[in-house]
């Protein structure tokens, strides 16, 4: 059975920016999405969103309608890489354990997140994570 595959963020946008084909998923709740920031390029299917803060049954079927129905496999290629971040790693590899039990191979979990874990006074973004590493981002 294919497995998640835990990478750094700097090495998941090294993979982006030489599979364009990528499909970048933030599982993070829309709230999240929006006002803490997120990477530039990635896609909103939150794992676990408001109102009532539970897992979402149709998170595989949101990605397999993101790639028009099917995980794009080729005896050549392989299988598109599927790319999922959250605050920290935790959320997303979670997620991308679901989406293995699914069926979907090539997925990847950014182990650090959006904004890595938190130091001793409770902050983030000081430790790791995308945001961290100065990679692309944006806020709305």
């Amino acid at each position: 059975m294919t497995e998640v595959k835990h990478i750094s963020a700097k090495a998941a946008y090294e993979m982006i920016q030489k599979k364009p084909q990528s499909v970048f998923i933030d599982v993070r709740s829309s709230m999240e999405f929006l006002f803490v920031g997120h990477a530039k390029g990635s896609i909103s299917i939150p794992w676990i969103d408001e109102p009532d803060w539970k897992i979402d049954p149709h998170f595989a079927t949101h990605i397999r309608q993101l790639m028009l129905g099917g995980a794009h496999c080729s005896d050549e290629d392989g299988c598109v890489p599927i790319i999922l971040i959250c605050r920290s790693g935790k959320r997303s590899a979670e997620a991308g354990q679901h989406l293995v039990e699914e069926g979907f191979e090539n997925v990847y979990n950014i182990e650090t997140g959006f904004e890595g874990d938190l130091n001793e006074d409770h902050q983030r973004s000081t430790l790791g994570g995308w945001r961290f590493e100065g990679l692309p981002w944006e806020q709305c």
